[in-house]
């Protein structure tokens, strides 16, 4: 999706910008004249040969400069309420403001409730659940200032399919629980004009965590995380007083701008027709075809 420079001098503060999903959005943002501020824990270098990226929150800061924009690397562990606000209070100051949050920062454990290790419960539940409750909350000040205020959740839309729960009811009990802070805070933060969705992938993403489940042969199975960054930045575009609650998946949000070509976003050497879906998406992904 070309860019506009619809978001030129805005704000972004994203968790999780160093790599992925984030990584892929803030660059994209920035390419748009948005200044970004990244809010991550990677200030090491990788020593895992199968990583993808392997940045750290300095090194993805100057590559996101060098798309287009202004970048603040900042040091954050969701999971810390004082870092979360020391870093959004340092982002403010820095840009003016902060127009655009958004929840990236996750934890993937796909194991069903008796292969759970409750500290990796605990973890997912600080992270994800918490973590993105944390940052809505402490953003709310400075986004009731912006005249172009957003908050998008990277969360899926809610499938009560009992599947889900029975194959990892610990991640998507968490998970939803991020879309449910959707769809109530679209409602809540209506009068401040902020406009707050949720963004999921209907196909698997190629990522450091499906590397990690799955190893590096599912990469002929995914797309890339370009999509969900051209579907995030025509989200961010949009007039937060009337597109506002939704719980979108990124072909749809893609489609609706008459983007329809997705074997575009397809990793290289897969083909669009076996790219498994994700998670909460129709069908259960038959992982079993990777090492086929």
């Amino acid at each position: 999706m070309n860019n506009t420079g619809y978001l030129k001098g805005k704000t972004v503060f994203i968790t999780g910008g160093s790599r992925g999903i984030g990584f892929a959005i803030a660059k994209k943002l920035a390419a748009d004249g948005a200044n970004i501020a990244i809010a991550a824990r990677s200030v090491e270098l990788k020593q895992d040969p199968n990583a993808i990226e392997n940045e750290t929150i300095f090194t993805a800061a100057k590559k996101i400069e060098e798309a287009g924009g202004r970048c603040l690397p900042c040091q954050v562990d969701v999971r810390n309420e004082q870092q979360i606000q020391s870093a959004l209070e340092k982002t403010a100051q820095t840009f003016g403001g902060i127009d655009i949050v958004i929840n990236n920062c996750s934890y993937l454990n796909l194991t069903n409730v008796g292969n759970t290790d409750i500290q990796k419960y605990d973890e997912m539940f600080r992270i994800i659940t918490r973590g993105a409750y944390l940052v809505c909350k402490l953003s709310y000040p400075y986004l009731k200032k912006s005249n172009h205020a957003h908050i998008l959740n990277i969360s899926p839309p809610i499938n009560l399919d009992p599947v889900w729960l029975e194959l990892h009811a610990a991640y998507t009990a968490f998970k939803f629980s991020v879309s449910m802070y959707t769809i109530g805070m679209s409602k809540e933060f209506k009068k401040d004009n902020i406009a707050v969705n949720s963004l999921w992938p209907k196909k698997v993403i190629y990522s450091s965590g499906m590397i990690e489940h799955r190893g590096p042969k599912a990469r002929k199975f995914c797309r890339s995380v370009d999509i969900m960054a051209d579907a995030a930045y025509a989200i961010l575009i949009k007039d937060p007083k009337v597109f506002s609650g939704n719980l979108n998946l990124d072909e749809d949000v893609l489609k609706n701008e008459n983007i329809h070509d997705m074997g575009q976003y397809s990793e290289a050497g897969a083909i669009e027709e076996k790219i498994l879906p994700d998670v909460f998406v129709g069908e259960v992904p038959n992982f079993d075809v990777i090492n086929e």
